[in-house]
């Protein structure tokens, strides 16, 4: 080759282009909750209000509800972050509680010397899919889980007689108390379709805004401060965050009707 001679470079098998036949689908799996006690159970289900009775919310509402604020974060509506933070926290909160009663109880069991025991389990234990739409929903089933296993531990300590009747009903109804409360949380947003310039601009939104869910902190309001798992806003995400993601196989949050055959050890 003389100098100054350019040589083409040519692939001789490029690679083609991928046709949507060749195109990866999207990723798919199952997510299942299994509950020994009915008390956590009940947690799931909720209640109807009726005459005299007011509703308690489930789990399965509480999810509902937490998908709307989900996306109205995920559209900029700072209410949605501010409410995403207050379940986010409470989250964080209950987790805490239930690991110290936790840990209570596992020092109460094992004051049984050379008597090994084992913790009292379901022979028919509940068994459910989960398919929610973000990742709160799963971290309050987690809670669920693990108010479970501190009622299994409950009712096991006082049937052994390390834990007396009183403490034991304190502890489950606390632990179901607080979740509750949880539970509850998102039913305080107001879904408005609000966005930061309107609160900006201080228009009539911005007004039934502040009247029905108070004024948004300011670090909220600025985007400064988001939930550690919020969604990001579709003004910010590009076409591969978009498209990443893990999808659930379809199921239904589904309830049986409860027996109270494990409500006591």
């Amino acid at each position: 080759m003389h100098q100054g001679t350019r040589q083409s470079v040519t692939t001789e098998n490029p690679i083609p282009e991928p046709t949507d036949a060749d195109k990866l689908g999207p990723l798919r799996g199952q997510v299942w909750l299994t509950l020994q006690t009915n008390q956590a159970r009940r947690l799931i289900r909720g209640r109807n209000g009726t005459k005299g009775k007011s509703p308690i919310i489930g789990l399965g509402l509480f999810a509902e509800r937490l998908r709307l604020i989900w996306q109205a974060s995920r559209n900029d509506d700072p209410y949605a972050d501010w409410w995403l933070i207050k379940v986010h926290d409470a989250i964080e909160d209950r987790e805490a509680l239930l690991q110290r009663l936790q840990r209570d109880l596992d020092e109460r069991l094992t004051q049984m010397g050379s008597i090994e025991v084992d913790v009292a389990v379901s022979e028919r234990p509940y068994r459910m899919p989960l398919q929610f739409a973000n990742p709160y929903a799963y971290q309050a089933a987690r809670l669920v889980s693990t108010y479970d296993a501190l009622v299994c531990g409950a009712l096991t300590a006082s049937h052994i007689g390390v834990l007396d009747r009183a403490s034991r009903d304190h502890i489950i109804e606390l632990g179901a108390r607080k979740i509750r409360g949880l539970f509850m949380i998102p039913q305080g947003y107001r879904f408005l379709r609000i966005e930061r310039s309107d609160i900006q601009k201080g228009n009539d939104k911005s007004t039934q805004a502040v009247q029905l869910m108070g004024t948004v902190p300011d670090d909220v309001l600025s985007g400064e401060r988001r939930a550690p798992m919020a969604p990001i806003q579709r003004h910010l995400s590009s076409g591969f965050s978009r498209n990443l993601g893990l999808h659930s196989a379809p199921s239904a949050l589904a309830t049986a009707p409860s027996s109270d055959e494990n409500d006591d050890a």
